[in-house]
């Protein structure tokens, strides 16, 4: 990653959730942060995830999921990621998942999982200690 661009986050709603109040509330807050935000906007699928997370050459990829489809959405979604040699995109996820979920989606490669009641503070934290400049 190169220290001297504005980090780009790219945020998406994977599945057919159309509950988007958070993910557009966590846009904002890393707007308002100084981070480039690109929204992809409800029911993409982890392909059209992983396209546009390649093809705006973004620094990290946070999901939010309502539906319990987590699993294997996520997993799809780092899957894709490896085979586009874009394992070095960071990915966290937000949303309705359960806390005996949490180990398998860090296995996967999400380096965060935040459930509802997260402190924004606690979110805006963890990416600026992993996008500090020189990482």
């Amino acid at each position: 990653m190169d220290g001297s661009r504005t980090k780009r986050i790219l945020i998406g709603k994977v599945g057919l959730d159309g509950h988007d109040r958070g993910a557009k509330f966590i846009v904002r807050a890393l707007r308002n942060a100084g981070y480039e935000v690109i929204y992809s906007g409800i029911r993409r699928t982890p392909e059209q995830i992983v396209r546009t997370a390649v093809d705006e050459d973004v620094d990290v990829i946070g999901l939010s999921l309502l539906s319990g489809a987590h699993n294997e959405l996520l997993a799809r979604v780092a899957e894709l990621l490896r085979e586009e040699d874009a394992g070095n995109i960071v990915l966290f996820a937000g949303g309705t998942i359960p806390d005996r979920d949490i180990p398998h989606l860090e296995s996967l490669g999400f380096k965060w999982v935040f459930t509802p009641g997260a402190p924004l503070s606690k979110i805006l934290s963890a990416l600026d200690e992993e996008l500090k400049e020189g990482v």
